[in-house]
């Protein structure tokens, strides 16, 4: 998808897109800076879009691993369902129902969770409930990383993680925040 595609689906569906243009490869760098690919067994992505940060995952993960990436965008899926690696599964369902879809692949805990969902967007007692799973599905030292456009995020991740570090990319559109978040 080109980016003159992605503004325009924005466009269309503001209330399930969040960004303007794909994420640049230097926030995807700098949300996967923290992952130890070597010892990952299964990450979770919420909110792929067309894959910017899916594929450099998929590139950098071991081959006994697995990726699960919920994307409730329908034209989005359509996209990331044309990523041919055994390794990926493409869950068109909320971030809620995390817990489901691990036990469907008999997934006890996560090592990471990266996140693009636009919790500005998001009610707040959803986004409660979406860190609320994360929390409980995490192993012990795993990490959640989550970009947001504003600080705003801060105080939710906050409430929820006794470790939240923040750091920036202003090669992005619009730039970004990272935020890398565990206990």
């Amino acid at each position: 998808m080109s980016k003159k595609d992605f503004f325009s689906a924005f466009l269309k569906q503001t209330k399930n897109i969040g960004a303007v243009a794909p994420s640049s490869r230097f926030l995807v760098k700098k949300m996967l800076r923290p992952i130890d690919f070597k010892t990952v067994r299964c990450i979770v992505e919420f909110g792929p879009g067309t894959g910017s940060i899916t594929h450099e995952l998929l590139n950098m993960m071991p081959a006994d691993s697995v990726l699960l990436a919920f994307e409730i965008n329908a034209g989005f899926c359509k996209i990331l369902n044309e990523i041919k690696d055994p390794r990926l599964k493409i869950i068109s369902d909320t971030a809620e129902n995390i817990e489901q879809y691990l036990l469907e692949n008999n997934i006890e805990h996560v090592d990471y969770i990266v996140s693009s969902l636009p919790f500005a967007m998001i009610p707040n007692g959803i986004v409660k409930n979406i860190l609320a799973v994360v929390k409980k599905v995490l192993k012990p030292a795993g990490l959640f990383m989550q970009y947001q456009y504003s600080l705003n995020a801060y105080k939710k991740l906050k409430g929820t993680f006794n470790n939240v570090e923040i750091g920036f990319t202003p090669i992005n559109l619009p730039p970004a925040f990272v935020f890398v978040c565990n206990d």
